[in-house]
């Protein structure tokens, strides 16, 4: 595909130093200026894919522990419970940054959305399909015949993906459209069931099971991982407005400013997920607390270890979601993109500098040594 490592706007050589560039745009940070705020901190704000969850806690956590505040940045979080698309209200000039996956965004930038790629923060996929362990359902072939859940909403596209690499359409299965949870998987309506790692297979696990009085357990289930299909898509990612990269001095070194309190913020998810999994219920999640926790932990295992530095953009991954992308049909016959994107849809700019500067204080970027939790749901949740 077309490389896509264009160098944005030369930020190497500006001459002010960062601190210096936050403090002269803070009395004038354009139309996303949140308002109320002090002289001294630079306004931002950042638009979330969904609601507060442990998927976001890296976020939260720079906002709680100060890293966002540190780096001259007061950033106000903006949650999204599908009302919002983020990377339209960054389009929009309505916010900052955003948070999304790729493939969605794809679909937007073909549509004449200017945004870009600044860091991939999920290095691999945490999409599922789940099936009951006695439904003959152990890969995507078998999808032949049977009823699989998708959400929509550009949350499909690896299943259509990989159902095209295995030869088959949505003539060959029956799509049924499921709501963002396991109910009619578990009331039996669904073959498999859409799920994400850090949700929607927990759901499940923390779901009593009728016939033993216990909670179902991962022998109950088989699991089909989206990571080791060609479907695999990279998913959140944040995303800038891509002409403010190239003219705009102070936002270049904004960008820099808030990409490393981010990296702070996943750091400290990793070495404390329970303290993490705290910060985002206190944010306003509605998850119970062993549900959160198992968001965080799984979260972090999307994450972590990051062998080039968290929110590196790998390109081979990133060509191979656009040539999964460029394959997948879904059922009402459309197609997510026909094309290849063109130069400026991502770039390691900002988060190679952010990177940098951080080792160079001693912050464990890569985190090699990362371990998850072990997690004990309960029912519920809770």
């Amino acid at each position: 595909m077309t490389h896509s490592t264009r160098r944005l706007a030369t930020i190497g050589a500006i001459g002010l130093t960062a601190a210096l560039a936050l403090s002269a745009c803070a009395a004038d940070s354009g139309g996303t200026d949140g308002g109320g705020g002090s002289d001294e901190l630079t306004q931002v704000k950042l638009q979330l894919q969904w609601l507060p969850q442990g998927q976001f806690a890296g976020y939260f956590a720079a906002q709680d522990q100060g890293y966002f505040e540190e780096a001259g940045l007061e950033v106000e979080i903006i949650p999204s419970g599908g009302d919002i698309v983020p990377q339209d209200a960054l389009a929009n000039g309505d916010v900052d940054y955003a948070i999304a996956w790729v493939p969605k965004v794809l679909g937007s930038i073909e549509a004449g959305a200017n945004v870009t790629n600044i860091a991939q923060i999920f290095q691999r996929s945490g999409t599922l399909q789940v099936a009951w362990a006695d439904s003959g359902i152990e890969s995507v072939a078998d999808f032949e015949g049977k009823k699989i859940g998708s959400w929509g909403f550009g949350n499909e596209w690896e299943i259509f993906a990989a159902m095209a690499e295995e030869g088959l359409d949505s003539t060959t299965v029956e799509i049924i459209t499921q709501d963002f949870n396991m109910n009619a998987f578990l009331a039996g309506d669904i073959d498999a069931a859409q799920a994400m790692t850090y949700n929607e297979y927990a759901q499940v696990l923390e779901t009593v099971n009728p016939e033993t009085g216990e909670l179902y357990t991962p022998d109950d289930l088989n699991v089909i991982s989206y990571e080791d299909t060609v479907g695999a898509m990279l998913q959140d990612a944040i995303w800038a407005d891509t002409e403010r990269l190239e003219s705009d001095e102070e936002y270049q070194e904004t960008t820099v400013a808030f990409l490393k309190a981010v990296i702070k913020g996943w750091v400290y998810a990793a070495e404390n997920p329970q303290e993490a999994a705290d910060i985002v219920g206190a944010a306003g999640s509605g998850w119970g607390p062993s549900h959160e926790l198992w968001m965080v932990n799984e979260t972090n295992k999307l994450i972590w270890p990051a062998p080039n530095g968290i929110g590196y953009i790998d390109e081979a991954a990133f060509d191979a979601t656009v040539e999964a992308a460029l394959i997948a049909v879904n059922e009402t016959g459309a197609r997510l993109i026909t094309e290849e994107p063109g130069d400026g849809v991502w770039t390691n700019e900002y988060i190679e500098r952010a990177l940098a500067e951080l080792e160079e204080e001693g912050v464990d970027v890569r985190g090699e040594s990362f371990e998850p939790i072990e997690v004990e749901l309960r029912e519920g949740g809770n």
